[in-house]
């Protein structure tokens, strides 16, 4: 299982944890499985933060 897969699981059951029960508990889900997802590809390096954020490098 990749790293990007083990974050966005983590996300999902701590959303799942934290809002359990209702609307708010999808929506909690969702967002933080989407930071899960996010923070797994940066740490597989397939999001670039610095090209994101930063200046570029190149002109």
């Amino acid at each position: 299982m990749s790293t990007t897969r083990w974050c966005l699981t983590i996300g999902l059951v701590l959303g799942i944890v934290l809002g359990f029960g209702g609307w708010w508990a999808l929506v909690a889900a969702v967002v933080l499985g989407f930071i899960g997802l996010i923070v797994g590809r940066v740490a597989e390096g397939k999001l670039d933060m610095q090209a994101l954020f930063g200046r570029a490098s190149s002109r």
